[in-house]
C-alpha cells in the first residue's frame, strides 16, 4: 500500500521540535503537529468490517469491506427531528440499550435501560436527558439491573425491570424517583418477579409483567396499585396461560388494555390482547384475538393500535402491527405490514410512529424506524434508518426520542463500497458490490477494487472492478477473474493483482498479474505463485510480493519475494518467511513486512521486520509484536501498524500502533482499538483506521476511526 508522507512531527520528537522552537519561534511552535489518540467523533461508522480504504487529495475516504450500512455514530439512543428523521448532534452518545423513553413535559426525556454510560458521565441504566441533549448532572440513581419500563407521575419517576437494588436499597423490579435527583423513596410494592409495563389512571398505577405477587398481595402478571402506597387495590384480572406475561398497557377513560402473551384474562379466554374493566378487572367483550405476542398497545379516539409478533388479529391477517376497533375489536382497512416484530408505538395527530426489527413497513425499504399514515398505512418519507432494532419511541413537541439496540441512527444503506467526505459523513457515491470487498487501490479519478464480489455497481464484474471515483459508475475496466483478490497495486498505467485466482485478464495467470489500466487485460508479466498472494507493494521497477507461496517468478521463495517488474522474474533477494507474509510496506533502501511468521530475512523476527532490499536480510530494527500485523504504513519518520496485536516493542498497544522507522522504538500514540484493524490510509492531516472493531479508547465506535493532527505544545 502506498502513503503520503505527512508533515510535522510526532510526541516523540519532542526533543527536535523544541529546537525548531528556538530557532524558529512562535510560528513553528503552531507548526508542530501529532495525531490525536482520540478519534474524530463526527465521523460515521458501519455495521461491518472494512477491510481496504484509500483517500484522495480533497479529503474523501473510500472504503470497502463487508457491510451494508454507513451512519452516525449515534450510540444507543437518541433525539430525532419528527420533521426530517435527522439526529440532534447535540445528543450525548449512549453507551448501552435503551428499553425505554418517556418525555418529562419539558422537551427533555428520562430513559432506562442496560446502559452505564452516556457520554463522558456514569449513568446506571436511568438517565433524565435535557432539552439541549445533554445529561442532567442533578439526576443520578444507580440500578443494579435491566430497567424495562418507565412512567413520569407528578414529581416521582417509576421504573420497573430486571433488578433487586436502586443506590444500594432492596428494590426488587420496580421503584420509584425522585425526577429532580433521581433518589429513590419510600414506595416499594415488592413484586417477586420482573415488571414490564405501567399505565397511570390517576392516582393508580396498573402494572404488568411476569409476577405472582405484589403490592402485598397474589397477583398473575398484572395489578392496580396506589401510586402513593404501593399498596395493591382490589382489581384482579389475573392472566393465565402457557406462557404468561403482561407487556403492554394503556388506559382509556374506563378501560384498560393489556397486551403480551397470555390464553385467558379478565375471567375470559382471550388471546394476548383484551380489554379489562377499569372497576371490576373483568374482560369486556372486545376480543381481537392475535395469534402471538403483543408489544405495543395506543389508544387513539375509536382506534387502537396494536404492535408485536403476530400475523393475525381482529379476524384478519396482519404482519406484526394492526389498527383496531375500539368498539368491535375488529382489524380496520389500516394495513401497514412490518416483515419483522414491531416493538413500539408513538401517536402523533394523522401520523403513527413504530419501531422494532423490521426492514420494511407501510410499502417502503424501513430500516427499524418508520412513520406510518395513520389514514392509509404508507410509510411516509421520514427515514431515519437505524442499523439495529428499536425498542421505545417518545414524543415531545417536535422530536422523537429513539432508544434500542441499534448503534447507529440517521445513516445510509451501503452494500460493502462508501464515500466519506471530509467532514466524514457519507457521500452520494454508492456503487454497491454483491460481496466483499479486500482491496482498494486510487489512481487519479479511478478507484479500483478487488475482492469476493461478481457484481458492482449493477454490472457483472469479477472480484475485480474499476469505478468512477465521482459517479461510482463502473468503468470498461473488466480484467474478469476466476477468483477473489486480496491486494491491489497501481505504478503508472499497470494495476498489479494479487490473490486466489488462477485467470485474469483473458490470461491464465496463478495468483498475481498485472493489467493494463485501460482495457483491464493481462500484460505478458507473469511471475504464477504457487498459492494466495495477499500483500503487494511497488518501489521503482521491483515489485514486492508477500503471501502464502513457496514459489514465484520461476523460483522458490518463501511467502516473500521481489520480481521484475519488466520480465517478472524474481531477483536473488530473499528473506524467507517462516509464515505467511500478511503486509508489505516499502522505504528508502528497506522492506518492512507483517504477518503471522517468527523468522524472516534469515533472523528471528516475530511478527514484524526491517529486511534491507540490498541484502534480503533483516535489520537491528525488532519490535516484536504479540499478535499479527495486517497492514502497514511508512508516512515521515513513522511505521503504523494495524492488526490483532495486544503489545509491541516490549509496550501495551491494542491492534493500532506507530514505530520509529530508524529505531522501532513504540510512539507514544495509543488509540487502543477493541479488534482487529485490517486498513490504514493517512493523508498529510488525516489517519484512516479500518477493521472489525467495536470501541476506540473505551468509546463504542464500530468499523471506522479517524485521527487528525493536533498541535504539540
Amino acid at each position: 500500500m502506498s502513503a503520503r508522507p505527512y508533515r510535522g512531527r510526532s510526541l516523540c520528537l519532542a526533543c527536535l521540535c523544541a529546537v525548531a522552537i528556538l530557532l524558529a519561534g512562535p510560528a513553528a511552535a503552531r507548526a508542530a503537529t501529532a495525531l490525536s489518540s482520540a478519534p474524530d467523533r463526527q465521523v460515521w461508522v458501519t455495521d461491518g468490517a472494512v477491510y481496504a480504504s484509500a483517500v484522495a487529495p480533497d479529503g474523501t475516504t473510500y472504503i470497502g469491506g463487508a457491510f451494508s450500512y454507513v451512519g452516525p455514530n449515534t450510540g444507543h439512543g437518541v433525539m430525532l427531528s419528527t420533521a426530517t428523521g435527522a439526529p440532534k448532534t447535540a445528543f450525548r452518545q449512549v453507551q448501552g440499550d435503551v428499553y425505554a423513553a418517556v418525555p418529562d413535559g419539558n422537551g427533555g426525556y428520562y430513559i432506562g435501560g442496560d446502559f452505564t454510560r452516556i457520554g463522558a458521565l456514569t449513568r446506571d441504566r436511568v438517565a433524565h436527558i435535557l432539552p439541549d441533549g445533554a445529561v442532567d448532572p442533578h439526576f443520578s440513581a444507580d440500578v443494579g439491573g435491566e430497567v424495562f419500563s418507565l412512567a413520569l407521575w407528578h414529581s416521582v419517576l417509576y421504573i420497573s425491570g430486571d433488578f433487586t437494588s436502586v443506590d444500594g436499597r432492596g428494590r426488587h423490579f420496580v421503584a420509584a424517583l425522585r425526577a429532580s435527583s433521581g433518589a429513590v423513596t419510600a414506595w416499594d410494592p415488592k413484586p417477586n418477579r420482573p415488571v414490564a409495563a405501567f399505565a397511570f389512571s390517576g392516582s393508580t398505577v396498573y402494572v404488568g409483567g411476569a409476577f405472582s405477587v405484589i403490592g402485598g398481595r397474589n397477583r398473575s402478571c398484572i395489578a392496580a396499585l396506589s401510586a402513593r402506597t404501593g399498596a395493591a387495590t382490589a382489581w384482579d384480572p389475573s392472566a393465565h396461560g402457557t406462557s404468561r406475561a403482561v407487556l403492554a398497557l394503556a388506559v382509556s377513560g374506563s378501560t384498560v388494555y393489556a397486551g403480551g402473551l397470555f390464553g385467558a384474562i379478565g375471567g375470559q379466554e382471550r388471546h394476548h390482547v383484551a380489554a379489562l374493566d377499569a372497576a371490576t378487572g373483568t374482560a369486556t367483550a372486545w376480543d381481537p384475538d392475535a395469534n402471538d405476542a403483543v408489544f405495543a398497545i395506543r389508544g387513539s379516539g375509536s382506534t387502537v393500535y396494536a404492535a408485536g409478533l403476530f400475523s393475525a388479529i381482529g379476524g384478519q391477517a396482519r404482519a406484526h402491527i394492526a389498527a383496531l376497533d375500539a368498539g368491535s375489536g375488529a382489524a380496520t382497512a389500516w394495513d401497514p405490514a412490518a416483515d419483522a416484530a414491531v416493538w413500539t408505538l408513538a401517536l402523533a395527530g394523522s401520523t403513527v410512529y413504530a419501531g422494532g426489527d423490521f426492514d420494511t413497513i407501510g410499502g417502503q425499504g424501513r430500516h427499524h424506524v418508520a412513520a406510518l399514515d395513520a389514514t392509509t398505512a404508507a410509510a411516509t418519507g421520514w427515514d431515519p434508518n437505524a442499523n439495529g432494532q428499536v425498542r421505545t419511541l417518545a414524543l415531545s413537541g417536535s422530536t422523537i426520542f429513539a432508544g434500542g439496540q441499534f448503534t447507529s441512527i440517521g445513516g445510509k444503506d451501503r452494500s460493502d463500497l462508501a464515500a466519506l467526505d471530509a467532514a466524514g459523513a457519507a457521500t452520494a457515491w454508492d456503487p454497491g458490490a454483491d460481496g466483499t470487498v479486500w482491496a482498494m487501490a486510487l489512481s487519479g479519478p479511478t478507484l479500483y477494487v478487488g475482492g469476493g464480489f461478481t457484481a458492482v455497481g449493477g454490472q457483472a464484474r469479477h472480484y475485480a472492478a474499476a469505478l468512477d471515483a465521482t459517479s461510482g459508475a463502473p468503468t470498461a475496466w473488466d480484467p474478469e477473474a476466476n477468483g477473489a483478490l486480496r491486494t491491489l497495486a497501481v505504478s503508472g498505467s499497470i494495476v498489479y493483482a494479487g490473490g486466489y485466482f488462477t485467470s485474469i485478464g483473458g490470461q491464465p495467470r496463478a495468483r498475481i498479474a498485472a493489467l493494463d489500466e485501460t482495457g483491464g487485460l493481462a500484460t505478458a508479466w507473469d511471475p504464477e505463485a504457487d498459492a494466495a498472494v495477499r500483500a503487494l507493494a511497488v518501489a521503482g521497477a521491483t515489485v514486492y510480493a508477500g503471501g502464502d507461496f513457496a514459489t514465484i517468478g520461476g523460483v522458490h521463495r518463501d511467502r516473500i519475494a521481489a520480481l521484475d517488474a519488466t520480465s517478472g522474474a524474481a531477483d536473488p533477494w530473499d528473506p524467507q518467511a517462516s509464515s505467511a507474509v500478511y503486509a508489505l510496506a516499502v522505504s528508502g533502501k528497506v522492506v518492512y513486512a507483517g504477518g503471522m511468521f517468527d523468522a524472516i530475512g534469515h533472523r528471528k523476527r516475530h511478527r514484524l521486520a526491517a529486511i534491507a532490499i540490498d541484502s534480503g536480510f533483516a535489520t537491528a530494527w525488532d519490535p516484536g509484536v504479540k499478535g499479527w500485523p495486517r497492514t502497514l504504513v511508512v508516512s515521515g519518520p513513522n511505521l503504523y501498524v494495524g492488526g490483532s496485536f495486544g503489545s509491541l516493542g516490549g509496550r501495551s498497544r491494542h491492534d493500532l500502533a506507530a514505530l520509529s522507522v530508524s529505531s522501532g522504538a513504540v510512539r507514544p500514540w495509543d488509540p487502543e482499538m477493541s479488534g482487529t484493524v485490517w486498513t490504514l490510509a493517512l493523508s498529510s492531516t488525516k489517519a484512516f483506521a479500518g477493521g472489525v472493531f467495536g470501541s476506540v479508547g473505551g468509546l463504542p465506535r464500530a468499523g471506522i476511526a479517524r485521527f487528525s493532527r493536533v498541535a504539540v505544545p
